[in-house]
């Protein structure tokens, strides 16, 4: 009974499992029916790619290519055609896996073998790409060139080892000779790019390695080294918005990447600061910008250039402020630190024209034009310290006063009034005395005259002195007297009373 028994139970799961089979079969069918492509509608695809790659139309011509592969898996030619496409829209890594497909599928498909070869050549890897040359080769003895490529390989394998034995004795430059024909061999070897990033680096040129180390970053699936390295070199250069842009890209592989994150925070940082000082000086908050400069200079105390930024900063607020002296020792600073830095000449010789140092204010914006000599706004702020040197040496209302050029008018008006009451003629005995007392005071009251008013003062300011009859300027008649008119010039004894509040 038992026997029976189990034999029942044994065909039973017989059926179940025959029904099932069949199930499947039946599924797959269906599968086929609702996956598969017939061949013409392969061929559709096929050709549909043909026809948007000779037109440039390359995401169109690939979407086909893919409808092919799907379709028909097993056909070596959609494999190599999308290869095609994919090296055609620069992206060779994709291209790879459907040229090594193609070859699985048909071993002597040379054409494959031979563009496989040329990727793997690129990418500096010499034996894979040695390999499928020599396969080209063994079937066809004359390709002329798999011959030449498999030269190619030499020549590459025989530069590598060069170029890595002048850099372990440190000889840097040849180093960078050798990559040269090397990087031009295998453009898409990432490891010879940063190779010689690093041998710029070494030898102080952080602008050619940041050049190499871009693409080279791009070359690679994770490349977060090669991403916080640029971040650190566009930072060392001043340029803090692409070293946030670049370790952001580290970020983006790894946001715990703790080297790329402590490095943002401080790019961050000082990036806000910067940003926050050039805005206040945009609304004129020039001591609000000093500020904030002087806390980027404590946030970044070891790079150079954001020093050398701050401190050139400081001096133009300084100037515009009209504090002279202290914007001098900074301009002067900031000068010894970047002597070609013609914004930094150009708010010093302001300063020195502030501080009526004329003579030295056309110095520094004759340097200024001699490094920058298409700069109009050098141009003419020469021109004007020029004129300004030239006026000091007549006469300078400012010195006149004894005032300095940023004075307010209740200043001038209270220096004016001293003066006035000191040199007036009435106060002198001699002819003589009162000859000289005389001029005194008339060039004290043009000061006056010239200084309290604003129109007259720009001008004055701008290089012209508005009395001067030879600038023909206007009220420079009646020997020297506002207005043409003198006082002191009425026939006979003139007492001159001056009333002083």
């Amino acid at each position: 009974a038992f026997v029976t028994m189990e034999s029942g139970r044994r065909k039973g799961l017989s059926g179940v499992l025959s029904s099932l089979s069949l199930l499947c079969v039946v599924l797959d069918l269906q599968l086929d029916g609702v996956l598969g492509a017939t061949p013409v509608e392969i061929e559709h695809h096929l050709e549909m790619g043909r026809k948007l790659l000779a037109a440039g139309q390359l995401a169109e011509a690939l979407s086909h290519y893919h409808s092919a592969v799907e379709g028909d898996s097993k056909n070596y030619l959609t494999y190599y055609k999308r290869a095609a496409v994919f090296l055609a829209m620069g992206k060779s890594k994709s291209a790879l896996p459907d040229l090594t497909r193609a070859i699985q599928l048909k071993p002597d498909f040379l054409a494959a073998r031979l563009q496989r070869g040329n990727i793997l050549l690129k990418q500096g890897s010499t034996q894979e790409a040695r390999e499928d040359f020599q396969a080209v080769l063994e079937r066809s003895p004359d390709q002329e060139e798999a011959q030449n490529q498999l030269l190619r390989v030499d020549e590459l394998e025989e530069l590598q080892e060069q170029a890595k034995q002048a850099y372990q004795t440190g000889d840097y430059t040849t180093t960078i000779q050798f990559l040269e024909r090397v990087i031009e061999l295998s453009p898409w070897d990432p490891e010879l790019r940063e190779l010689r990033s690093e041998c710029f680096i070494r030898l102080g040129d952080p602008r050619k390695a940041i050049q190499d180390l871009t693409p080279a970053a791009r070359l690679r699936t994770d490349n977060r080294a090669a991403f916080f390295k640029l971040s650190k070199l566009h930072y060392s250069l001043g340029e803090h918005q692409d070293s946030l842009s670049q370790v952001r890209e580290c970020l983006k592989l790894d946001q715990d990447d703790k080297e790329c994150f402590a490095h943002y925070k401080q790019v961050k940082k000082l990036s806000k600061q910067l940003d926050s000082a050039e805005e206040l000086i945009s609304e004129q908050r020039f001591q609000e910008a000093i500020d904030k400069y002087k806390s980027a200079m404590k946030t970044e105390p070891d790079v150079a250039f954001y020093t050398n930024k701050a401190q050139e900063r400081i001096c133009h607020c300084l100037v515009q402020i009209k504090s002279a002296e202290e914007a001098l020792d900074v301009c002067t600073e900031a000068h010894q630190r970047d002597p070609r830095n013609i914004h930094v000449l150009k708010d010093r010789a302001e300063a020195f024209i502030q501080l009526q140092d004329y003579e030295k204010g056309v110095e520094d914006y004759q340097e200024a034009r001699e490094i920058d000599g298409e700069n109009q706004e050098i141009r003419e702020g020469l021109d004007r310290a020029q004129k300004l040197l030239k006026i000091s040496r007549k006469r300078d209302y400012y010195k006149i006063l004894g005032v300095g050029r940023n004075a307010n008018k209740q200043e001038i008006i209270k220096a004016y009034r001293k003066l006035a009451q000191q040199w007036h003629p009435d106060n002198f005995q001699t002819e003589a005395q009162k000859k000289e007392a005389e001029k005194r005071f008339i060039d004290i009251a043009h000061a006056k005259e010239v200084l309290t008013d604003p129109e007259l003062r720009q001008k004055f300011d701008a290089g012209e002195d508005p009395l001067d009859p030879e600038s023909q300027q206007g009220g420079g008649g009646g020997q020297g007297w506002p207005y043409g008119f003198n006082p002191f010039d009425s026939g006979g004894s003139f007492h001159f009373k001056f009333h002083y509040n």
